[in-house]
């Protein structure tokens, strides 16, 4: 529930480790909801048969789960917009926090490990600029570099690409294809087909709070089904591993 609105019903999911895998629906599906769940931002109603199982643990101390996930969502994305540097924006993965509070103990590990995110990220060069000095682009690829810098099991995206530009939709791609080409489990949320990389091989389709559809890509992305899921008739392509939807 979100307030008295059902958000998500019926819902029976399984991700598994290391796994690559787009969550795809319209606006107000449930998607973000289900992205809450898995962040224990939002908890299930009680009742029978209903749980929710993280890294195979029902019950988590908040705070250690997210050491262990690595999250970009726009939520955090507008928490980054102030007068905080990047390179503090990074460390702040660390403790879970949106930048660096006075009882945190910052080690020169710590430190080593930020820059090299930040460099992984192509983005070291904006270690000590403010956030709020910095493109959408530049402060999603921040961002980025944060939910990397303790090494995560694995990257939860809720919608990506938001607020950016081709170029730099372009530029998130090439590193989301090279962080899931070594191994990081990626779960996209989306209602964009082109944010997905090649990499996804498993795509659920979610609509009105339930699950339509899931399992391979070339299975579930096909136009009689999308065009059901966005209640419009559809067109659909696909090139090199990138689909687009007309």
């Amino acid at each position: 529930m979100r307030g008295h609105t059902v958000a998500l019903k019926d819902v029976s999911l399984k991700i598994g480790v290391g796994e690559h895998i787009a969550i795809l629906g319209p606006n107000g599906c449930g998607k973000s909801t289900l992205i809450k769940a898995i962040t224990r931002e939002c908890y299930p109603v009680i009742q029978d048969r209903s749980s929710v199982r993280i890294l195979g643990e029902e019950r988590w101390e908040v705070w250690e789960l997210r050491k262990l996930l690595g999250i970009v969502s726009n939520d955090l994305m507008a928490s980054c917009t102030r007068a905080t540097s990047g390179r503090e924006i990074v460390l702040s993965g660390f403790f879970s926090s949106i930048g660096l509070w006075p009882h945190q103990e910052v080690t020169p590990e710590m430190v080593q490990s930020a820059d090299r995110a930040m460099e992984l990220l192509e983005v070291l060069h904006l270690a000590d600029r403010d956030t709020d000095e910095m493109s959408s682009g530049e402060a999603r690829r921040v961002l980025l570099a944060r939910a990397l810098v303790h090494e995560p099991r694995a990257l939860i995206l809720d919608e990506p690409s938001i607020a950016l530009d081709l170029s730099a939709q372009h530029e998130l791609s090439l590193i989301l294809r090279k962080l899931a080409q070594a191994g990081i489990g990626i779960v996209m949320v989306t209602h964009h087909l082109s944010d997905l990389i090649p990499e996804i091989d498993r795509v659920v389709l979610m609509n009105h709070g339930a699950i339509a559809a899931d399992g391979p890509k070339r299975e579930v992305l096909v136009e009689s089904k999308l065009a059901q899921l966005f209640g419009r008739p559809v067109a659909l392509s696909e090139r090199d591993g990138y689909y687009n939807l007309w």
